[in-house]
């Protein structure tokens, strides 16, 4: 990705308004008893459209956002945010996506690692709460729900940033003739 200033404010007002979406709407909104988290598919679609280092900074950075606006304790967010937002821009670096569902699966699977990461720091902060087997099925319920909305997410960040986007060719092959020049 070639950030330019005006490709770094379509960036930020990105974040800005994920983590807004999110802190508003999206953790009110229940379905089966479980909140939406769409932070993590954010991180893990710019780091698919954008490399290793440009996941890692937008995850930092929306982690970052959110623990200040959640008064909560900092780095936690950022730590795993950073994380998933890295691993997403490192699978782009090192393989090609073919597919459609690649994103789709990629914040699947990230998203899961996101919340059981979540839910790692704050048991290493020491947040004292009551745990329950509800936990797994609302972190497996996150990972549905990240599937889902990945496509939406995908290709709405990659229609916003298409001017910074670097497209690598499509290599194509030709057939070679054969013997009987076919």
């Amino acid at each position: 990705m070639i950030v330019t200033p005006k490709i770094f404010a379509r960036l930020a007002a990105i974040a800005v308004l994920a983590v807004l979406l999110q802190l508003s709407f999206f953790s009110r909104v229940e379905l089966f008893h479980t909140s939406i988290d769409i932070l993590p598919a954010v991180v893990v679609s710019l780091g698919l459209l954008g490399g290793s280092m440009t996941g890692a900074v937008a995850g930092f950075s929306i982690g970052f956002l959110v623990d200040c606006l959640l008064v909560a304790p900092l780095g936690g967010s950022s730590l795993i945010l950073l994380g998933a937002g890295y691993l997403a821009g490192l699978f782009r670096e090192r393989f090609e996506i073919h597919s459609a569902l690649v994103p789709a699966l990629t914040c699947m699977g990230l998203t899961l690692f996101s919340e059981l990461g979540f839910a790692a720091v704050q048991v290493m902060l020491g947040v004292d709460a009551p745990v329950s087997a509800l936990v797994l099925r609302d972190m497996a319920l996150k990972s549905i729900f990240a599937f889902f909305l990945a496509w939406p997410i995908y290709y709405g960040l990659r229609r916003a940033l298409r001017a910074a986007l670097v497209e690598e060719p499509r290599v194509e092959r030709r057939r070679r003739p054969t013997v009987l020049g076919t």
